[in-house]
């Protein structure tokens, strides 16, 4: 059973660095043909794709976020993790790590999912 786990911290100031961990066990990031992806929601909104890191470790970002967005990974810990720079008061929401079979597919493991507020 896969199972993802986001860790960061809860609260980022404005213009900086937002920056989460997604541990994963009972799999590896580097199996074909997985896509780890972060997703958030704002408090009273609909879900927001940000990206994946596949299990090439090639990437894909939003349009919308491209700018300010970058996926890595750490295959030796079995983990990936998102910096979203320049965060402003929009950025405030959920944030979930998952998995899909493939690229454009439904997110069939999530994590719980954690909050990041921004602290102004």
């Amino acid at each position: 059973q896969v199972q993802l786990q986001e860790s960061g911290p809860g609260l980022v100031k404005p213009s900086q660095t937002l920056s989460l961990t997604c541990t994963v066990s009972g799999g590896s990031i580097t199996t074909n043909y997985y896509y780890w992806s972060w997703i958030r929601q704002p408090p009273g909104k609909g879900l927001e794709w940000i990206g994946y890191i596949a299990y090439s470790g090639n990437t894909y970002y939003s349009p919308s976020l491209k700018s300010r967005t970058s996926i890595s990974r750490d295959t030796s810990k079995n983990q990936f993790t998102l910096q979203l720079s320049s965060v402003t008061p929009e950025d405030t929401a959920v944030y979930y790590c998952a998995r899909a079979e493939s690229s454009g597919g439904a997110m069939g493991y999530w994590g719980k999912g954690t909050l990041v507020t921004d602290s102004s």
